[in-house]
């Protein structure tokens, strides 16, 4: 095994160490990730340093996205019992804050590149995506992430994304770039407005990005969307109002269903001189906060969901999304090839035909007249110019190849970012297209019958963690559950 193999093995392991005693039915899909590798490595869509199981996070994970002063800071602070973050009216942070638990009393603020080099977070290598999108950013790290420790109790076994607003300017590429990131991973997804300004010019971009962009997401369920600081409209004189301009500004951007919450900070309320409107406000919010603190406990018996959903989702794509998107490429490149080698030979055929005209032979039979003269007075020079001219035809053949595989695989990446294809299919493609293979297999390489029953284990014993997982969180029959997934007695 290699040196790179050897360091994602010591991941893998890392990781069955921690599942054995937290979780066990997650330790066994570990193994069924191992399984997914073996099948992806021969295919060529992961490298010998790459694994499906560390391109998910592990850890329950919770974002809280929003526009500036819609008050994610002090909403997390409330919820942790702990001043973590800096909290005012104007933006005080412009990066993107990974909070996590830590036994120590005083609370610790790290730079970005203790999560871009770590993986056990989901920010592993994300200054390599950050170049990808802006060129020179990727060393920059620092300006966009920090992790940072906090003893308090609800953050044990879940971490806590506090990101910067999104009607910023500056880094905004790169932020989004994180931000879609940080969706794509989350099990839960907190969007917060400001009831300041719940008119549509001043979300625009939350609207755009976290509205529009999002309602067609198979996992919408996870997006809690809050209208914060809900107590500055108590002077309106119709507060509802400020609730119904917002709902109808996401109605606009098509989200027309959905759980709507509004609430303000309990530590920091504005007095409300109408008592009976006081109470109203006080027992929407305290239902809207207990609801939205019961979701960020339950992100553990749904990053367990999470996590076997994204076992069985990138079987599925192996076999019905990257196999026929290879097999295309493969079809589309040997017809390319093939008419690429009829041009070059008959280039070859009219260059021959030109050079014996030019010679004063009149017709192609000249020249064919020739070389049966050749072989007659000189087989070996014959033969030799025949093996030449052979060595010639077959090495223009793999430049044809090459430059054919180079155009296919440009086109493939596109077409595989579409598909939402995880491994580098171009990889896989160029693998496929190796000049000892021959371009009439159609299979891609790696691909056959032993991978495709593999992947189907893969599948079974994916519906399998769900039935067990259901049979912890349920008892139709009226029995106790066994010990709920994710957690250990003391």
């Amino acid at each position: 095994m290699t040196t790179a193999g050897n360091s994602i093995e010591a991941r893998l392991q890392h990781l069955e160490t921690h599942l054995e005693q937290e979780n066990p039915i997650l330790l066994s899909t570990v193994r069924s990730f191992r399984s997914l590798d073996r099948v992806a490595r021969k295919i060529g869509l992961l490298g010998t340093d790459e694994s499906y199981a560390t391109q998910i996070p592990w850890w329950p994970l919770i974002s809280v996205l929003g526009t500036f002063s819609s008050g994610k800071s002090t909403f997390i602070n409330h919820y942790l019992g702990y001043k973590l973050q800096r909290t005012g009216n104007q933006a005080v942070d412009d990066r993107f804050s990974v909070i996590c638990y830590s036994g120590e009393k005083e609370a610790h603020t790290l730079p970005g590149v203790a999560l871009d080099a770590d993986p056990r977070f989901p920010f592993y290598q994300m200054s390599d995506e950050i170049e990808l999108v802006a060129k020179g950013e990727g060393r920059r790290i620092d300006a966009y992430l920090q992790l940072k420790t906090c003893p308090s109790e609800r953050l044990k076994g879940k971490i806590l994304i506090d990101s910067p607003g999104f009607d910023a300017d500056a880094q905004r590429t790169s932020t989004l770039r994180i931000t879609d990131h940080i969706i794509d991973l989350s099990d839960l997804v907190l969007v917060l407005f400001d009831a300041r300004h719940p008119e549509p010019g001043a979300m625009q971009d939350t609207l755009d990005h976290l509205v529009s962009r999002t309602i067609n997401r198979p996992d919408t369920g996870k997006f809690l969307f809050i209208l914060n600081q809900i107590d500055t409209t108590a002077r309106e004189d119709n507060p509802e109002e400020v609730v119904a301009a917002w709902q109808r500004a996401m109605g606009d951007r098509g989200l027309t269903a959905g759980r709507f919450y509004t609430i303000y900070n309990p530590d920091f309320d504005l007095p409300i001189e109408d008592q009976s409107l006081k109470e109203r406000f006080e027992r929407k919010r305290d239902a809207d906060l207990t609801e939205i603190h019961e979701r960020m406990q339950q992100v553990e018996v749904e990053r367990a969901y999470r996590i076997v959903g994204a076992l069985e989702k990138t079987s599925r794509d192996i076999e019905d999304k990257a196999v026929p998107a290879l097999s295309s490429a493969i079809q589309s490149w040997k017809k390319r090839v093939i008419w690429g080698d009829a041009l070059v030979l008959g280039a070859i055929i009219v260059a021959a035909t030109l050079s014996s005209a030019n010679t004063g032979t009149a017709s192609g039979e000249g020249w064919f007249s020739s070389i049966t003269e050749l072989f007659a007075s000189s087989p070996w020079l014959a033969a030799t110019g025949v093996v030449v001219l052979l060595v010639v035809i077959a090495a223009l053949h793999f430049v044809v190849r090459a430059v054919t595989a180079g155009w296919v695989a440009k086109n493939l990446k596109k077409y595989a970012a579409e598909l939402a294809i995880r491994g580098d299919i171009t990889k896989a493609f160029l693998r496929s297209a190796r000049p000892w293979r021959s371009i009439f297999m159609k299979n891609p390489a790696g691909w056959g019958r032993g991978a495709r029953k593999r992947l189907h284990q893969v599948t079974q014993d994916a519906d399998a963690y769900v039935q067990r997982l259901n049979d912890s969180f349920t008892a139709p029959s009226g029995q106790p559950n066994p010990e709920t997934p994710g957690t250990k007695e003391d």
